[in-house]
């Protein structure tokens, strides 16, 4: 199985940037999307073969997720089913046979960590979430998680000690969700590796490939044996973030 998760910064831009191409091209199992800034109908895709699922915030034109599944799952959960969280369109939950997919666009703790507070009363209550639903079955969670977890997760660590997204508060977060038992796929398989996910566009840090690595697929302890792989397709554009995905064998989790 392929899954891809790509935050496509609105999605109606991203479609007049070759994004229905790539789609197709991918012929991923998965496909979900993070930051579409729209409100239902306001733009469509046409995905034969592909249940979708649209979630959107209140607000207009912000937040917003998406997934597209070739497989129609068992369940389907808008939100993590707290009023305070679910107003953004943040978090898609799909249930099947064998795992938990759970697409997830993370707040932005804002300059000057304006909105950290309540980034860290998302984080708590996220985890919890994906707890209980870990002991129903494993997760694969994924999205724009709005995190460098590591020094080696962005160009420059040190000019971006107390920023947001390289803060000591949401970095220990994630920590905390991995020792809860999870793992992230790709620094899993690649310890060492320097890519990234999300570059600004500001000073041409893309061209210079200044950039961070926010953009996740993590799992489940027992299902991590399944992940063949874990990439990032840094040659992809259309958005300031660019696709990552996982390669999932089919078979029982350990």
């Amino acid at each position: 199985m392929k899954l891809i998760s790509w935050n496509v910064n609105g999605f109606r831009a991203c479609l007049g940037k070759g994004f229905a191409d790539f789609f197709k091209e991918t012929d991923a199992d998965l496909f979900c999307i993070q930051e579409t800034k729209m409100q239902e109908g306001q733009a469509e895709l046409d995905a034969p073969g592909y249940y979708q699922y649209w979630y959107s915030a209140e607000k207009k034109g912000y937040s917003g997720t998406a997934v597209f599944s070739k497989r129609e799952p068992i369940s389907v959960q808008y939100g993590i089913g707290i009023p305070e969280h679910d107003t953004e369109g943040r978090a898609i939950t799909l249930e099947f046979e064998d795992f938990y997919f759970l697409c997830v666009y993370t707040p932005n703790a804002q300059r000057e960590l304006a909105r950290l507070d309540y980034r860290m009363a998302w984080e708590d209550a996220l985890r919890g979430y994906i707890m209980k639903l870990d002991e129903k079955k494993p997760v694969i969670y994924c999205g724009d998680l709005n995190v460098a977890h590591e020094e080696i997760d962005l160009k420059n660590p040190k000019t971006n000690h107390h920023s947001a997204g390289f803060s000591d508060e949401e970095r220990a977060k994630f920590s905390e969700l991995l020792q809860s038992g999870f793992v992230d796929t790709f620094r899993a398989l690649y310890p060492d590796k320097v890519e990234y996910s999300w570059w600004s566009y500001m000073m041409k840090a893309r061209e210079k490939n200044v950039g961070w690595r926010i953009d996740y697929f993590v799992v489940s302890e027992r299902l991590f044996a399944r992940v063949k792989d874990s990439f990032i397709l840094g040659h992809i554009m259309g958005s300031d973030h660019c696709p990552v995905g996982i390669e999932l064998e089919e078979g029982e989790n350990r």
